[in-house]
């Protein structure tokens, strides 16, 4: 085995493939820190040069990019609570507030670090357990799926800034617009209007887009005539190393090991990914935390969660992809296209025939997240410097790449408009004080659920019971049923004390 991994290094390692994972971890980072730009743009733009390379260099190639796209969404979620990508929805939640309390160089490199443990942590699940743990997600069915949703639903409570009826209309909400389009199953056109492009319903990157970050933009221009001049510039702070101490890392590592698994387990599980682990591991690191009371008012323990689950999702999602041939989100079916394009063909065999690749593949993961931390820690002061342009210059250039991501997505003008439409209703949002993370929650479930629901029970035959008697979906309902039964109590629990005990404001309201 390690004379295998030795014989990657050595083929990664090389000049070429090197300088071409050098700059595929580089434009990765800036795809994935433009809010408009993704990981499936930057591979896809990025996959006709490979056909001209080796079977290593081409795959290497993509791996970086892939790496850096998924780490780079960090820079614009903490620098201008705007998420880059799906995946760094959560880091909003603490990394902007830090920002504004004058440690965004914290918040940076704190995320640049755990960042970098997420995805080695990943690469060892896909080196040691990889075909085990493809084999457990394989057994995941409709029941499964439609069970782990509900679970995930139930935890919008936790996101639901001090009023639970809040977080539930915006997650009811969320769910209700991921139902516009044609229906799953069926094929049934819904709520589209009479308006062609609403058939395909909303993209999650406009709804991202907009909801984080038009509507940022219109809550700054707001108060712009109100800013004295100077005001809207942070302060440059020095940044000593990556920007924080050896205790704050220590005090951490629970934290990063309980976020590592979540996004592990998540992320091994085609359709959920990094967009899910993320929310998911800040829930859980909140509700273990000694200060639960400080999330969403600027801690590292969220930026950490956050960051750490959504890396490690790089190495899982490969792991159904290599040892199943199982594609499990739209990045990993790119993958699965340039795996091909080069004739190799990913399958239980696939460890067997060609394992020199294999390990190769695992070389330039490791060697991918390295260059990652190396250029984001060379980058971290350039990072820093962007808090020196006012907002209100800075912030329209944001909103001319936001509407030339969408246009991108797509070549519709409708995107667009799109956009501005959630922004609009992510600042009625913010001045209602609606929390935002739970809308998107239910958005990004509420295809899942409903297409799982429907498949389970096609596959009972309309027995509803089949999702209770099934033994995982079944634990999942019942975990489901408590969740909600604790937030119950703990609701009732709170509003039964005085209002000067009652300190708490949950993450993710603005």
């Amino acid at each position: 085995m390690f004379d295998l991994l030795l014989q990657g290094f050595a083929a990664v390692l090389s000049p070429q493939i090197l300088v071409l994972m050098i700059a595929g971890v580089a434009v990765g980072i800036v795809f994935g820190a433009v809010p408009g730009l993704t990981a499936v743009m930057a591979i896809a733009l990025c996959l006709p040069m490979t056909y001209g390379l080796g079977p290593a260099a081409g795959i290497s190639l993509l791996i970086a990019l892939f790496v850096g796209a998924t780490s780079g969404g960090l820079i614009s979620a903490i620098l201008l609570k705007i998420p880059g990508t799906p995946s760094s929805i959560a880091t909003t939640f603490d990394g902007g507030p830090m920002m504004e309390k004058g440690e965004g160089a914290k918040a940076l490199g704190v995320g640049i670090v755990f960042s970098f443990i997420g995805t080695i942590a990943s690469i060892a699940a896909l080196a040691f357990i990889a075909p085990s743990l493809a084999q457990v997600a394989l057994s995941f069915g409709p029941h499964e799926y439609f069970a782990i949703a509900v679970f995930s639903l139930t935890l919008i409570a936790t996101l639901s800034s001090g009023s639970m009826a809040k977080g539930i209309f915006a997650g009811v909400l969320g769910f209700a617009v991921s139902t516009v389009g044609i229906a799953p199953v069926d094929a049934t056109t819904r709520f589209t209007l009479g308006q062609v492009e609403l058939n395909a319903g909303f993209s999650i990157l406009t709804v991202l887009v907009g909801m984080f970050a038009v509507a940022e933009i219109i809550k700054v221009a707001e108060t712009a005539r109100s800013v004295a001049p100077g005001e809207g510039v942070a302060p440059i702070v020095t940044i000593k190393g990556f920007g924080f101490s050896m205790a704050e890392f220590l005090g951490q590592i629970p934290n990063a090991i309980r976020s590592s698994l979540i996004g592990i387990g998540i992320g091994i599980l085609p359709g959920i990914g990094a967009g899910t682990s993320n929310i998911i591991a800040y829930i859980a690191a909140k509700k273990r935390s000694k200060t639960p009371e400080e999330f969403g008012k600027g801690t590292i323990e969220g930026v950490v969660a956050s960051e750490t689950a959504n890396n490690a999702g790089i190495g899982s999602a490969m792991i159904p992809l290599l040892t199943l041939g199982i594609p499990g989100d739209a990045v990993t079916a790119i993958m699965l296209g340039g795996l091909m394009i080069h004739g190799i063909q990913p399958g239980p065999m696939l460890f067997l025939t060609q394992a020199p690749l294999v390990y190769t593949i695992f070389a330039a993961l490791i060697v991918s997240a390295c260059l990652m931390l190396v250029l984001e820690f060379w980058g971290l002061r350039i990072f820093i410097r962007l808090l020196a342009i006012p907002k209100h210059i800075l912030l329209p250039v944001i909103l001319v790449l936001c509407a030339v991501g969408a246009f991108g997505l797509a070549s519709r003008v409708f995107d667009i408009w799109t956009i501005l439409a959630f922004g609009v209703l992510g600042f009625a949002f913010v001045k209602a004080g609606i929390p935002t993370a739970p809308f998107i929650i239910g958005f990004i479930l509420g295809p899942m659920a409903e297409t799982s629901f429907r498949r389970g029970l096609q596959l009972s035959r309309g027995d509803v019971t089949g999702f209770l008697t099934n033994p995982i979906s079944g634990v999942f309902l019942a975990l489901a049923v408590l969740s909600i039964a604790w937030q119950l109590y703990g609701e009732y629990r709170v509003s039964r004390l005085p209002a000067s005990a009652n300190p708490l404001k949950l993450g993710g309201e603005e």
